[in-house]
């Protein structure tokens, strides 16, 4: 037998277990091969992989039903559990405007600044939408929350999720294990992020079904991304010819996202980044969605916030230096071109001037 352990957090428990737990027991009847015990705020369940898989799905379904209307009664558990499987995956999941989805654990997942609600506003009014903000604002994060919810509510019909993989200081080919192995710990944000939003058995599911699948970015060439959410994370570690080919892979039911931050660009010094190039290139095209975080939206520790600042104002401080600097060069170059004039002049005043006139020894005597 397996067993899985679901957290309600953020509700009341006699509002959501009904009076005497006559709720978790009415599920309980509903699997009879299976144990459903409630314990405190916890839910533990046990049973075959495929039931506990079922029984899951119906209590992320109950409790986003809770966020919504703040109760669950025995009618509300029967209209669950005779609802196919099919109908219960196709509920939308919005319990209030604000609200993305509800986690594997039953949490809520929303924005939490300005800056982030912004982002989620813009990207379901636009088809390709550029993000850029410093480290821990969510970019990524929001992005795959609003994947989850444009597949849960059938808006797209897959997720695709991709990053550029830029070696830092050690070759990929002396990497232990195969190519899947070598890219993965490049890829495990994004795993984190869905792992947090979507039950263990139903992301193995949808990642064996091809229903969701990350991949690095070269793995993108020569296809037609449709009806799909797309996510490209880590962009500003784009080249330009890859940010140019993944851009064009756009299909004409597609939603895309690109992420970046201008502030850890990994690329070889002298390598323009793609997305710093597409950001110049696209600016005026209509129909595309731009947002800006900054490190007010940091959501990390509160030292990351503090971090970011302080790194901001070193790059600030760095480029009024160098300006300085090159202008101090410009004016010494101009000052010793000024005085390598004046020397040249000055040669050409002390040389003698001849006024005999050349002798052509071609002319007959």
């Amino acid at each position: 037998m397996v067993e899985k352990i679901i957290t309600l957090e953020n509700m009341s428990l006699v509002d959501f277990l009904g009076p005497d737990n006559q709720n978790i027991r009415q599920l309980a009847a509903a699997f009879p091969g299976s144990k459903i015990i409630s314990r405190g705020n916890e839910i533990k369940i046990q049973g075959q992989t495929e039931v506990i898989a079922r029984i899951n799905d119906l209590l992320s379904s109950l409790i986003e039903h809770y966020h919504q209307y703040g109760q669950i009664t025995d009618k509300t558990v029967n209209q669950y559990l005779s609802a196919t499987s099919e109908e219960a995956e196709g509920r939308v999941l919005a319990a209030s405007p604000d609200v993305l989805l509800f986690g594997a654990k039953g949490g809520v997942i929303k924005a939490k600044t300005p800056n982030q609600q912004r982002l989620v506003d813009t990207v379901m009014s636009h088809d390709l939408t550029f993000t850029l903000g410093p480290a821990g604002t969510g970019k990524t994060y929001i992005s795959v929350a609003l994947a989850v919810r444009a597949l849960k509510n059938k808006e797209v019909k897959k997720i695709i999720i991709s990053r550029p993989v830029v070696e830092a200081g050690e070759s990929l080919g002396f990497l232990p294990g195969d190519m899947k192995e070598k890219v993965d710990p490049y890829l495990r944000p994004i795993y984190d992020a869905l792992e947090d939003m979507i039950p263990a058995e139903k992301l193995k599911f949808y990642q064996e079904n091809k229903i969701i699948e990350i991949a690095p970015l070269a793995y993108m060439r020569g296809r037609t991304l449709n009806n799909a959410f797309v996510l490209l994370d880590e962009a500003q570690n784009t080249t330009p010819s890859q940010l140019k080919m993944f851009l064009t892979r756009m299909g004409p039911t597609a939603r895309v996202m690109v992420n970046g931050d201008r502030s850890q660009i990994d690329l070889p010094t002298r390598q323009k980044s793609g997305l710093m190039q597409a950001l110049d290139i696209l600016k005026n095209v209509p129909g595309i969605g731009y947002v800006e975080m900054t490190s007010e939206d940091v959501v990390r520790h509160r030292l990351v916030k503090e971090i970011v600042e302080a790194y901001d104002k070193y790059d600030n401080d760095e480029m009024v230096r160098q300006a300085q600097q090159s202008g101090a060069n410009g004016l010494r170059r101009d000052e010793r071109h000024e005085r390598r004039l004046l020397e040249l002049q000055q040669q050409q005043a002390e040389l003698p001037v001849s006024t005999d006139l050349p002798v052509n020894h071609e002319q007959p005597l």
